[in-house]
Parts: structure tokens; sequence; C-alpha cells
């Protein structure tokens, strides 16, 4: 009998434990260990910033969808893993042996690398967390109750652009609802060398198509920006040219920002020697292995992928949630293959696709691979994104508490863009 544990209970962890417990059976043992109790959907965290959804809408406790399935659940933050002996210890000392693990922990936010960043003691709000969008709300209302300059984007190693753009149009249309938005002034700063970036390289026409949406809805933006601190009520950005030379220093008032912090390894995972790279990310194989520990696997935002490109100022590539889906199957296929004395055989499709919501409408990205030149590269921009990533949310979390194991992503989203399979 094998005992597989899952490190996080995320888009990433909680589809892995639901897969591997599919394939696997009741000969061998599923645990999760996940700092928190309760699952959230991250995606949806824009949306709670504004106040179109509240904590309950999004969140459920993970231990009785999880027990139903017979999968063991931890709800403690994992403090060490020794792979050398096969165990990790969580909160509190308690010891918790593997004989297979998969980290899916996603990130740490990296407020620390801007001085004056971070809901927590900072001065700027961020929506990676429901605890984060909730602070974000509450700044929100204040902004109702007095209007000012409202920044919007990503800080240097931000790699996970779409949130941002997502909240800069959501935070506009709810303004225009309120007939508020002539007394807000709005300004998109982003470490990106252009917009539509997206730490991709630019997705199709990406770079019009959002270039051309911030200017109707009267965003500035200011690229390639570095921002170097932030006090109360003013923000400190150098703006770098194409060859990383500082052209500008801007020093922007605001009332109100919303700013994606770097992203880093988590600090149990980031403390392994041999497992990560110099931010902490995994680094794993073909087949999602690490090649220092082949008994670890690793899927989703914790797992170092090199930019796409390199940018004057630094950016990661994003990790959608397709191609987290992708990673999971290819995790349960290849753990399955070793416990029977099989080689691994499955890879994933590291495909990018993203529903992005614009408050009233949306864009649609899919690039076929992820990284340039692709066989695939789009966009499309319509209403229907929007209604689509509205329903997606229920799809998801309904199939979280069922414990399903099949493809979401490409049982429903797929099907919705009228794209059957992606295929390499």
């Amino acid at each position: 009998m094998a005992h597989i544990v899952v490190l996080g209970a995320g888009t990433g962890g909680m589809p892995a434990a639901y897969e591997l417990k599919e394939m696997l059976g009741k000969q061998h043992d599923v645990t999760v260990v996940n700092e928190r109790d309760y699952f959230q959907f991250v995606p949806s965290n824009p949306w709670l910033c504004v106040g179109w959804r509240d904590r309950e809408s999004i969140t459920f406790d993970i231990r009785k969808h999880l027990e139903r399935k017979k999968i063991n659940f931890v709800a403690k933050r994992c403090e060490e893993i020794v792979p050398e002996e096969n165990y990790l210890t969580v909160d509190g000392g308690e010891r918790i042996d593997y004989d297979y693990l998969v980290i899916a922990t996603g990130p740490r936010l990296a407020f620390e690398e801007v001085e004056g960043s971070g809901p927590d003691g900072g001065h700027t709000h961020s929506v990676c967390t429901v605890d984060h969008a909730e602070k974000a709300y509450d700044g929100y209302r204040e902004l109702l109750e007095e209007p000012g300059h409202v920044i919007v984007g990503a800080m240097p190693f931000a790699s996970c652009f779409g949130p941002a753009y997502e909240t800069a149009f959501v935070i506009d249309a709810d303004l225009r609802k309120r007939k508020m938005r002539d007394r807000v002034p709005m300004t998109y700063v982003t470490s990106e060398p252009y917009i539509g970036h997206l730490g991709l390289g630019g997705v199709g026409d990406s770079k019009s198509v959002l270039e051309s949406e911030l200017r109707q809805h009267h965003i500035k933006w200011i690229c390639n920006a570095k921002v170097t601190r932030v006090e109360a009520g003013k923000m400190f950005i150098d703006e770098h040219n194409d060859e990383g030379e500082v052209i500008k220093q801007h020093e922007l008032e605001f009332k109100y920002s919303m700013m994606l912090p770097a992203f880093k390894g988590v600090d149990a995972v980031a403390n392994v020697e041999g497992l990560c790279n110099p931010r902490g990310f995994v680094h794993v194989d073909e087949f999602q292995r690490n090649p220092t520990y082949p008994n670890i696997y690793s899927a989703g935002v914790c797992i170092a992928i090199p930019p796409i490109e390199p940018t004057p100022v630094p950016t990661g590539a994003p990790k959608t949630g397709y191609m987290i889906e992708s990673m999971v199957t290819a995790i349960t296929h290849n753990i399955a293959n070793d416990i029977h004395g099989k080689e691994p055989d499955t890879r994933a499709t590291w495909n990018a696709l993203c529903l992005a919501d614009m408050g009233d409408t949306g864009a649609a990205f899919v690039a076929l691979p992820q990284n340039p030149p692709r066989n695939v590269a789009w966009i499309r921009k319509g209403k229907w994104v929007h209604m689509a990533k509205i329903a997606f949310e229920k799809y998801f979390i309904r199939k979280m508490k069922m414990g399903t194991s099949e493809p979401i992503y490409e049982k429903y989203i797929l099907k919705l863009m009228g794209i059957e399979k992606l295929k390499d």
C-alpha cells in the first residue's frame, strides 16, 4: 500500500487528490495537507473586491467533501519537508510519512520585495486570497465614500497578470453602474513591457485589444514599471525603456490601489536543498517529477517555468487553470505507473487558456502551446466571456464539492469556445 500526500488544496491540489483516489482505489491512501480548512475559488476574487461576491459564495469547508471520497485531510501548515526520509512535519510537530508527495501549494506572496506594499501593514490591496479580497472590498467602500485616484497593476516578478486587468475593468464597471466613474481617475501600472504581454509575450492581438479597452474605459497606463516603494497614498515608480534604463520616475498619489505582488515558493518547499530554483519554485521534468527527488511531483503556480522572454522589468510566466489540470492528470498517471513498476509515460500539455472578465464583457485567450511560436494564438472578446466565467465559477465549485475526477476545463470551457480538445 502506498501513501500519497498532496500538499495544498487549491485548484491543483483538490483535483489531484480526487484523481489519485479515483485511479488508485482503496488499496492506497491519499492525504491532503492544507494550512486552511476551506477551499477558495481564487479567480472570483476580483468580483469580491467590489462586493459582487462574498466569502460564502466562493469558499467551502474541505473536510467533509474529501472524507466522503475516503481521502484524509490535515488542516495544518506544513513546517518542514525531509525528502531524504520521505516525511513532512506540520504545525504542532506532527509527522506525516509519504511514499509520494505532490506539491500543489500555490505561491508565497512576496510583498516584502516592495517596501510598503501589501494589505497587512502596507498600503496596497491584493486579490490573491479571499482574505485579501475582503480587505480590498473594505478599502473599496472607503473609496466610494471619498473618491480619488485608483492604481491597479502588478509588481516586478509578478507572473499572473489576468487578475490585475480584471480588477481594473471590474472596478471601472462598478463605478459606472454607480454613476461615479467620472470622479475616479484610474492608472494601470505594470511590470509588463507592453499592455497585453500577460507574461506570455502577448497572445494573438492581445496588445491592441487590451490597449483599446483601456483607452475606451479612460484608464491610463505605465508599462515597464518597477514599483520601488509605496507610502500611504503615494506610489513611487521607475519607468524603464526596452534596454532596461530608467527613463522616468513617477510619484503617483492614490486613494485606492490593488497591486499583484511578486510570487515565490512557500517556505517549507523553498527550504529543501535541491528541490527548487532560487525563488523557491519546484523543478520538474517532463513527467512533473523533481529530478533530485523522483517521488516528489509538483503542479501549478509553485513549479519552476522560465519566463517566456527577458523583459526590462522582471516578469514571470503564468500557470493557468487548463495547464494545471493537465499537470495534475500527468502526475496521477505517472504515480500510478510507478506504483505498478512501469515507467512514466504521461506529459502535461502546457497550453494557456484564460477567461478574463471585464465587468460587463470579457476576453478569452488561447495560447497553444504557451511558449511562442504557437500553433494557435487568439483572443476573442464579448459578453459571452463574462457570462461564461460566471457559469464556470459555479460549475467548478460544484465539481470540487462533488469530488469529480473528470477534466473540468476540457469538458466545459473548451466546449464553450467551440474547441473540442487542445492538442500539441
